[in-house]
């Protein structure tokens, strides 16, 4: 017989995660993305921060993938 979560008064064993608690992890994954979005599709050319090719050749599938043109 499987077992379930579900205690024997009905109730689950799961507790929930507040707002208050999850909304520094929000603002983390936020920012990441957001400068993983800058590497894919902004660093080259004028507005580069790290010089070279370097970050280009990594990010470049990627790039193509998410529709940024880059060359």
């Amino acid at each position: 017989m499987a077992q379930s979560a579900v205690s024997a008064t009905g109730t689950s064993g799961i507790t929930p995660i507040s707002a208050k608690a999850l909304a520094p992890w929000a603002v983390f994954f936020g920012v990441l993305m957001l400068v993983l979005l800058y590497f894919v599709g902004a660093e080259q050319g004028a507005t580069a921060l790290i010089s070279g090719e370097g970050v280009h050749e990594w990010v470049h599938d990627g790039r193509h993938l998410l529709g940024f043109p880059c060359h």
